[in-house]
């Protein structure tokens, strides 16, 4: 079998350690280095930092990104989309075009005999209540149809304006934060206890590459990073689960002590 590959939080749209333009380059370069090898791609949400489907229009751009996934697609890889929490008004025009089915929610997905639970992350765990509660109203058909009203030009440009306050707030992506603090491997944890066939809680969002073993001493936290500053990805051989980073050989992952 071939092997499979999970990268997240992309944010294309908004400049990073490169221009979005650059870092699209830079994506469409690895995705041409992993498809010898490849049976199955997880792009675990975020891929856009700003993403939403009029009836009849889409975000301009991304053109490079989107015609090498049709192309590996086409090719007979396998492509999964997960929603982030900046690009979560996806509907079903990518799920079309690329042949590749759209989660909202986690799924679990057994791979050559390995159990994984997957999904952006955005939500999980204790606390940030405050986005939960915006998640739902996101969610709101009623809300989507509200926005759907406004002309893109505007309703495109008060997005990016919010999402870029989005990014201000979040200003301990870099920095581990320990296991009581850091909400996805608590949540991990704890569903390491409901679900012990687990073998891998895989999650992106939180934007530090993080390989973390959980109490069980058997389960793992795979945080996938992100592509604005870390280039980071996971990649599944049908033994083993590796974090791996792209054309950025000072990348680390943060790992657990024992």
């Amino acid at each position: 079998m071939g092997k499979t590959y999970f990268a997240s939080d992309f944010h294309l749209g908004v400049d990073g350690r490169l221009s979005s333009a650059e870092r699209e380059r830079q994506l469409v370069r690895w995705l041409e280095t992993i498809r010898h090898d490849a049976d199955t791609i997880y792009l675990v949400g975020d891929i856009f930092d700003f993403w939403f489907e009029y009836k009849t229009a889409v975000p301009r751009g991304y053109v490079r990104l989107l015609g090498k996934l049709a192309e590996l697609r086409d090719a007979g890889i396998k492509l999964h989309l997960f929603t982030g929490n900046h690009d979560m008004w996806m509907f079903d025009y990518l799920e079309k075009e690329l042949d590749a089915p759209i989660y909202r929610e986690p799924v679990i997905h057994e791979i050559n005999g390995k159990t994984f639970f997957i999904g952006h992350g955005d939500g999980l765990g204790p606390g940030d209540h405050g986005y939960k509660l915006l998640k739902k109203v996101f969610a709101n058909r009623v809300c989507q149809w509200l926005f759907a009203r406004l002309h893109p030009n505007f309703g495109i440009g008060l997005a990016n304006f919010f999402s870029s306050k989005s990014r201000e707030a979040n200003h301990n992506e870099d920095v581990f934060l320990g296991p009581d603090n850091e909400w996805l491997l608590q949540y991990s944890t704890r569903k390491s206890e409901q679900l012990p066939e687990v073998d891998y809680f895989v999650f992106g969002h939180r934007h530090l590459p993080i390989d973390y073993l959980l109490p069980n001493n058997r389960t793992r936290y795979i945080n996938l990073g992100e592509w604005v500053y870390f280039n980071s990805y996971a990649v599944f051989d049908g033994q083993e689960l590796k974090l791996a980073f792209f054309e950025h050989p000072e990348g680390r992952a943060v790992k657990s002590p024992n």
